[in-house]
């Protein structure tokens, strides 16, 4: 009946590590809450830099997730044609020319379900620009709510 001897420099690492593999793993829940609209407004800025480069293109090509819009435009012409869309966020649109913006918030669009509103203030304006960023297909449109 030959018990080990005790140890206290063993518990005190054994202690040490299952603190700091606490620490990380709450560390990494709390990154993961901060950025979990990240990609969304990703997406956003991407757009509003399209625009402010004038642009309009390519940043028809960001709202509906698809560079190669051109190749096959009678797919989107029902929904929301190209020209609408200058019509929206080009020179004479309600944003006027887009010469700075910056990704102010962004949260869950309840009860509307599946994407994320993501709020821009374009040019320094007070009332700032709501996007609507479907998760699943990464398409832009007004915010449904």
């Amino acid at each position: 009946m030959d018990a080990p001897e005790y140890d206290p420099a063993k518990e005190r690492r054994r202690n040490i590590i299952i603190g700091v593999a606490i620490f990380l793993v709450l560390l990494l829940g709390l990154l993961g809450w901060l950025y979990r609209f990240w990609p969304q407004e990703r997406i956003a800025d991407r757009f509003f830099t399209a625009l402010e480069q004038k642009d309009f293109e390519r940043a028809y090509g960001i709202w509906w997730n698809d560079p190669d819009w051109k190749q096959h435009q009678e797919r989107y012409a029902k929904q929301y044609a190209f020209n609408e869309f200058y019509r929206d966020w080009g020179l004479g649109g309600e944003w006027g020319v887009v010469k700075s913006h910056k990704v102010s918030a962004s949260g869950n669009c309840r009860p509307a379900g599946t994407g994320v509103v993501v709020e821009v203030i374009v040019n320094g304006r007070v009332e700032p620009a709501r996007l609507y960023i479907d998760k699943k297909d990464k398409t832009l449109s007004f915010p449904p709510c």
